[in-house]
């Protein structure tokens, strides 16, 4: 790292940083005055950037590019979004979006990263941790947290259980995944696409689907229940010998 910047250097530097800090505030400023609802000078909103008035926007939040915001969302705070377009009246908190297109009453967040072309519909919910990536999810749909959705179309008002993953790609080719309207998916369901899901299906928790399931029918796909008794004795002796000793010592 250089050490030795000269005092001209580091005026220019200075100088540069007070016009973009000003052009940023101008920028809030002008939002604010159409109706805007910002409250915290850690915005940063590129000129190009379209917000309805009664929108509001929190500390942490940046919008780049071609993004429009629609009245009544709440972005923010610390968000990301980028050459999307955010329906009225969705919120989208501590998120990242992507050249996507999100509808309107959408609950979007925290810690969702939507990928380019993700189109959603009214009313979904993308919680914690979420995934999406080239898919189209219909009205209402439910995926609260730990799954990725990726190169998949989706009918309306599905649930999607924790650990769900469309499994879209074979290191070659990338394949579609089909699930229909009013499905229930269960935690942990691989979809091993190209696969398609019925109206009205359910699939087991810890499936892996890989043929087509029927409207109306319940995939399962895993191996029956096995215990070994006493399988697991020999190899837990050292371990809880471990934290036993562990546990005394603290208790000393």
């Amino acid at each position: 790292m250089e050490k030795n910047i000269s005092a001209a250097a580091l005026d220019a530097a200075r100088s540069r940083l007070d016009a973009a800090e000003e052009h940023r505030e101008t920028t809030l400023l002008r939002h604010i005055a159409n109706g805007v609802i910002i409250t915290s000078r850690t915005v940063e909103i590129d000129d190009t950037v379209q917000i309805a008035p009664g929108a509001t926007i929190l500390a942490g939040t940046i919008l780049r590019g071609d993004t429009v915001i629609g009245a009544g969302c709440v972005i923010g705070p610390n968000s990301l979004i980028q050459d999307s377009i955010i329906g009225e009246d969705t919120t989208v908190n501590a998120s990242q979006i992507y050249g996507s297109h999100i509808g309107q009453g959408n609950n979007i967040g925290p810690f969702t990263h939507v990928r380019v072309n993700t189109v959603t519909d009214y009313g979904v919910h993308l919680g914690a941790y979420v995934e999406t990536k080239n898919s189209n999810l219909a009205r209402g749909n439910t995926v609260s947290h730990l799954t990725y959705i990726g190169d998949s179309d989706v009918g309306k008002y599905c649930n999607f259980g924790c650990g769900t993953v469309t499994c879209n790609y074979d290191g070659k080719d990338k394949f579609r995944t089909h699930i229909g309207d009013y499905c229930f998916i269960g935690c942990n369901t691989n979809l091993v696409a190209p696969v398609s899901v019925g109206d009205g299906a359910y699939t087991a928790a810890g499936s892996t689907i890989t043929q087509d399931v029927p409207a109306q029918a319940l995939g399962i796909a895993r191996q029956r229940q096995t215990n070994l008794e006493g399988w697991a004795e020999p190899k837990m002796e050292a371990y809880i010998a471990k934290k036993q000793k562990l546990e005394a010592d603290q208790n000393k």
